[in-house]
């Protein structure tokens, strides 16, 4: 996997780029003036990230994984995680068929639905998962792989399954390792 130069990060005029950030060059990124990319991040081969996107310090987004973030925005807190072929949507067409659909048609035919994503610090979305608009996916939450998550979640849960729900509580030693890996990396 081979990532873009510091250089031609910042050519690419990123709304805020963070230190040591990773961007694979066959990542497609649209609109990277209403991106923020956090210290030490890193988005991989074959990812789409567009519209406003803010990923915080210590996020990884795998390969092959979409991030639309369209007008209201999706929002990555530190350290999260998003594993392969993962989509999240900030905004989403109207499907009733009272009005029309797609981005080539002008919104006043349209009725979309717009609203930001947030995932808090300390969330993993496994593979294969879609993230509806208006969810917030609460701080140390696991979204178990294939899940559709359409309502936002309680802290420290694990969540799975279509649609998504609670299945059980997720340990929080994670918090003790953060704190030591950001000892560490001082």
């Amino acid at each position: 996997m081979a990532y873009l130069s510091r250089h031609d990060l910042l050519a690419m005029g990123f709304h805020y780029l963070g230190k040591d950030v990773k961007v694979s060059d066959k990542a497609s990124i649209y609109s990277p003036e209403t991106i923020s990319l956090g210290d030490f991040s890193r988005i991989d081969d074959f990812c789409v990230v567009s519209g406003k996107v803010s990923i915080g310090r210590y996020c990884h987004i795998t390969p092959m994984c979409l991030v639309s973030g369209g007008v209201p925005g999706v929002f990555l807190s530190d350290f999260c995680t998003l594993a392969y072929g993962v989509k999240v949507f900030a905004q989403s067409d109207d499907y009733s068929g009272e009005t029309m659909v797609n981005s080539l048609v002008p919104p006043r035919f349209k009725n979309e639905y717009l609203a930001e994503v947030v995932l808090e610090r300390q969330v993993i979305v496994g593979a294969g998962s879609t993230i509806f608009p208006g969810v917030t996916i609460k701080e140390g939450c696991a979204i178990g792989a294939m899940s559709l998550v359409r309502r936002s979640t309680l802290p420290w849960g694990i969540y799975g399954g279509v649609p998504a729900r609670r299945i059980k509580d997720r340990m929080r030693g994670i918090l003790s390792l953060e704190e030591s890996f950001l000892k560490e990396m001082q």
